[in-house]
């Protein structure tokens, strides 16, 4: 009966929020013009007071009504009318490292994205998600409102550890810290080991937030091939004798957007490098928990010495719930703590606190299993189908969501995005990962968006199809 009665609650306050929006857009009510008195209208309707005044608070929250106290309610100062033609794809952006993310983070609900680097909702774990905010929402009082400490919530750290651990990586909970997401990790580790002006080492292709952080640090940016392997380890050489970087950005486990995996030979050169020239290395590790079967880990062979390790929980979890960490040497924590203190004072404990239920959670591991065949069985049947319109992957990934392909000429990829693009579908272009721009004829598909036979439809009309562009 009470939850009946709640409902009838919210079913008045609503139909008092639309009386009101009707008559602001009739125009019997104008921008300045004072509403009816709680009162007034409460006797009008024919319902309480109390629900008057939750339907004017909730039109003041959505900007639609003013407060003034001591005066009244008024009819809030409209905006002007948001035009269809502000919200189409903007054709004539740069294909550079903000593309992507710009077309698919903007893309309205019926825009397909198979450039994009995330999973679909229905792929996410839902049910352990809502499980995670139910516990949250009989919390403590301080759970709920109180910063996090500088390091982070310490049951989360000790939960990283222990995965870590896993993969063979060692790292007590104090040498682990909790940030908002594995770019805010990145950054803070930019802001503590590089000047403007430095150089820092990028594979080619990479992920292209790489090239776009990197960008705002005010940094030189040099890159080397990455191959199945690895970096080019003969190049990688000499760009470190050339341009002595202070600062190597990579993936390890599962590479953005190859899909490749590093081998344990190419783990060691590298280290022996690092070690020779004096280099730091950030080994970014989001994509982990799409393995089967742990790959090699730089920072497991270099003990956290010259490796720092980053991750994420926004590709498995939600990335609503933006939680990432940093695991680096005892030296360096509190220094990387006070300017996380400094850009963003306490961490967020609720993100933390959901991350840490749904981690812990009983069916969290299945989950992860049941993702990881499914994300197999896509790659299997997204590549036959890209195979049968011309375009091949360049290697068979052994987990993750990417495929790293070569589109059939003559038109470039990025001709080939911006075609598809008219149609509402957002694909990834190859040149946005190249620092060197030499992947003007690659493209990444996120196979867990490309599930509608739609898709390939506007990608193989996007092939066929002449413009002109940039390649």
């Amino acid at each position: 009966m009470a939850t009946k009665a709640i409902q009838m609650d919210t079913t008045r306050i609503e139909m008092v929020m639309e009386q009101i929006r009707r008559r602001i857009a009739g125009r019997s009510l104008l921008p300045g013009s004072k509403l009816p008195s709680v009162r007034a209208h409460a006797k009008t309707s024919g319902v309480s007071v109390s629900t008057v005044v939750e339907a004017y608070d909730r039109l003041v929250a959505e900007g639609v009504v003013l407060s003034r106290p001591g005066s009244g309610f008024y009819v809030a100062t409209q905006t002007a009318p948001l035009l269809l033609s502000e919200v189409g794809p903007k054709l004539d952006r740069a294909i550079d490292p903000f593309w992507v993310s710009r077309q698919s983070l903007e893309a309205t609900d019926n825009t397909e994205k198979p450039g994009c680097g995330w999973l679909p909702p229905d792929w996410l774990p839902e049910a352990g998600l809502r499980r995670g905010l139910r516990a949250l929402s009989r919390a403590s009082g301080i759970a709920l409102a109180e910063y996090g400490s500088p390091l982070g919530l310490p049951p989360l750290r000790q939960l990283i550890t222990r995965r870590m651990a896993e993969k063979g990586i060692e790292a007590p909970p104090d040498q682990v810290i909790l940030t908002e997401s594995g770019t805010q990790a990145i950054d803070l580790l930019c802001r503590y080991l590089i000047d403007p002006g430095d150089t820092v080492l990028l594979d080619d292709p990479c992920y292209f937030n790489f090239q776009a952080l990197l960008r705002a640090h005010r940094v030189q940016v040099v890159s080397v091939p990455y191959t199945p392997n690895g970096p080019d380890i003969e190049v990688f050489a000499s760009v470190l004798a050339e341009h002595r970087p202070r600062l190597y950005i990579t993936n390890s486990a599962v590479h953005n957007p190859t899909g490749a995996t590093l081998s344990p030979v190419i783990a060691h050169r590298v280290l022996m490098l690092a070690e020779q020239h004096g280099l730091t290395i950030v080994e970014d590790d989001i994509f982990a928990d799409f393995e089967h079967v742990p790959g090699p880990r730089l920072a497991a062979f270099d003990g956290l010495n010259r490796v720092i390790h980053i991750g994420s929980f926004s590709k498995t979890l939600s990335a609503s719930a933006r939680c990432g960490f940093i695991a680096a040497k005892k030296d360096w924590i509190d220094g990387i703590v006070d300017l996380k203190i400094a850009t963003t004072f306490g961490g967020g404990r609720l993100n933390a606190e959901l991350v840490l239920s749904v981690l812990s959670d009983g069916g969290h591991r299945k989950y992860l299993a049941g993702l990881r065949m499914r994300l197999a069985r896509a790659r299997h049947e997204v590549g036959a189908k890209l195979r049968e319109i011309g375009i091949v992957p360049l290697l068979e990934p052994q987990a993750g969501m990417f495929l790293w392909c070569r589109v059939p000429g003559p038109r470039s990829s990025a001709q080939v995005a911006r075609a598809a693009l008219v149609d509402g579908v957002v694909l990834a272009p190859g040149n946005a990962f190249s620092p060197a721009q030499t992947a003007g004829d690659l493209m990444r598909f996120n196979v867990s968006q490309i599930g509608n036979s739609r898709v390939f439809e506007t990608i193989q009309r996007s092939l066929s199809q002449s413009c002109s562009g940039d390649r």
